[in-house]
């Protein structure tokens, strides 16, 4: 009888300095299925796919392919075994052009010229069989996220892989990017190939996958078939416990206005036309106020303006009654501001500094951290740390001094956000702060930031998630094209309704 797995990996065990990230784990792909792979942050699903891609070698276990054992030395040998993997933070060479990034390694040459026609003849036809639309010629730094995925897709099946990792694709991706994605990976599969699918979102994982292997802290928990289980039993295995869907915040009413925005315009880098165009909202005291909108719609401008991390062209900023306009990013740390970006890695993090020096990066100048002679009181640094750590449940391998880079996604974003929120804030700043995490790391970020405003702090959340939209703040403020377009109240509003706000088919009249 033909084996029916086209991938197995049995009993792999990896270990790193002070942990144990997959412990005797064994997932089996079968030829022509969606299989899932869903845990907690830091549960060691990155680490499983990279072995089976070559990039970590496992202390013990064997993999398998179409039933007989292979060696997985480097992404070279998994690329000759048809195995291709799109990475959670892409692989892609910024200043090249997608041609360039998809046909990279595998250059096709005559006589020693490189033979672009032909690759891009195959890279079009390709796009349109599969309904990933790409410009070839253009830059990835100018592309859009969704465009930059599609790009990492196309490469795989340039290379004829068959066995397809997906390795958090939805995490930087719009509701519409999701659901083409979801559609592409059904044909992909329709087609013949067989996806592995790291997700933590229960939605995705209930609409796509045929069958669902759990990790939790490295170990296995169990694999189901997604038609016989619930998105409710999927939780319980990957938390070990029951996880709250409903954020639950009670009734409050706002205090005085701690952070004022009249007319402000920023400038656009990309076009001769402002992001963001003449908006003024405020944020009381005791409220959570969200930003939401389709993703490119001046959002990310209008926070690069609060916090100081673009210059603004017109208008004024205040906080707590102080003009913060012209302000420098550290006035604004240090009046009352708090800021949890929308790109970790870039604005979030020093990734090649320890966790600890991370933690204390916008207060090492305090007299707790820094003594009267400028040298830094690490033993006081060390202590604050450990604190945050635990109390934010922050998983690393070891403590204070692992390094950020080598940190899961999630537990990233929790160091970010215990750093932020520790700071005792007037104004929490809070862009897709759920980005890429769990379910049960989403509901512990939601109790924080109704915490932040029932101590009777302002929270400025900017989300694209709608659930998180709609159950998460007091008021929901709609952009569209660089304006607000209109306010709504989560308590009366639908998704049907944000949906055509964010579309622009609706808008207030002034």
């Amino acid at each position: 009888m033909e084996n029916p797995y086209a991938i197995e990996m049995l009993n792999i065990t990896k270990v790193f300095p002070g942990i144990v990230a997959n412990d005797d784990i064994t997932l089996q792909l079968k030829k022509g299925e969606i299989h899932a792979l869903l845990g907690e942050n830091g549960a060691g699903k990155s680490t499983l796919m990279s072995v089976l891609f070559g990039l970590y070698q496992p202390e013990k276990g064997v993999i398998k392919k179409d039933g007989k054992e292979v060696k997985v030395n480097n992404p070279n040998d998994a690329n000759e075994l048809g195995i291709g993997m799109v990475h959670q933070h892409f692989k892609l060479v910024e200043c090249f052009s997608v041609l360039d990034n998809i046909i990279l390694g595998v250059e096709p040459c005559k006589h020693g010229f490189l033979q672009k026609n032909a690759a891009r003849k195959k890279v079009l036809e390709l796009s349109e069989k599969y309904g990933l639309q790409v410009n070839p010629d253009a830059i990835i730094e100018d592309i859009t996220v969704g465009m930059q995925q599609r790009t990492e897709i196309l490469k795989m099946l340039y290379r004829d892989n068959e066995i397809l990792i997906f390795d958090e694709p939805t995490a930087v991706l719009t509701p519409q990017e999701i659901e083409e994605l979801m559609k592409i990976m059904k044909n992909l599969v329709a087609e013949g190939k067989s996806i592995l699918f790291i997700s933590h979102k229960l939605n995705e994982i209930m609409s796509v996958a045929d069958r669902c292997t759990v990790l939790r802290k490295g170990k296995y928990v169990g694999t189901v078939e997604i038609k016989d289980t619930t998105k409710e039993e999927l939780s319980r295995m990957m938390v070990g416990r029951d996880v709250d869907f409903v954020v639950q915040k009670e009734e409050k009413t706002p205090g005085e206005v701690i952070f004022d925005v009249e007319n402000l315009s920023v400038g656009s880098k990309t076009s001769k036309k402002d992001a963001v165009k003449n908006v003024s909202f405020r944020v009381r005291a005791g409220e959570i106020v969200c930003i939401a909108g389709i993703d490119g719609n001046g959002q990310t401008e209008l926070v690069y303006g609060l916090t100081g991390l673009e210059p603004v062209k017109s208008g004024k900023i205040a906080l707590c009654g102080k003009d913060i306009t012209k302000a420098s990013i550290r006035k604004r740390n240090t009046s009352g501001m708090s800021h949890i970006p929308e790109d970790r890695h870039k604005h979030g993090l020093v990734l090649d500094y320890t966790l600890e020096d991370n933690i204390v990066l916008q207060r090492y100048f305090e007299p707790e951290f820094t003594g009267k002679t400028g040298f830094l009181k690490r033993g006081n640094i060390r202590a604050y740390a450990e604190r945050l750590i635990e109390q934010y449940d922050v998983r690393s391998g070891q403590g204070p001094v692992t390094l950020a880079r080598s940190m899961s996604g999630g537990n990233q974003q929790k160091a970010i956000i215990a750093r932020e929120i520790d700071k005792d804030p007037q104004l929490l700043v809070a862009v897709q702060p759920t980005r890429g995490l769990d379910v049960g790391a989403i509901e512990y970020i939601h109790r924080q930031l109704v915490a932040q405003r029932d101590a009777g702090r302002g929270v400025l959340l900017v989300s694209l998630e709608l659930e998180e939209v709609l159950s998460v703040p007091d008021r929901i403020l709609v952009m569209y094209e660089g304006e607000i377009v209109g306010e709504l109240d989560p308590k009366t509003t639908t998704a049907e309704e944000l949906g055509l706000y964010m579309s622009g088919a609706k808008r207030e009249e002034k």
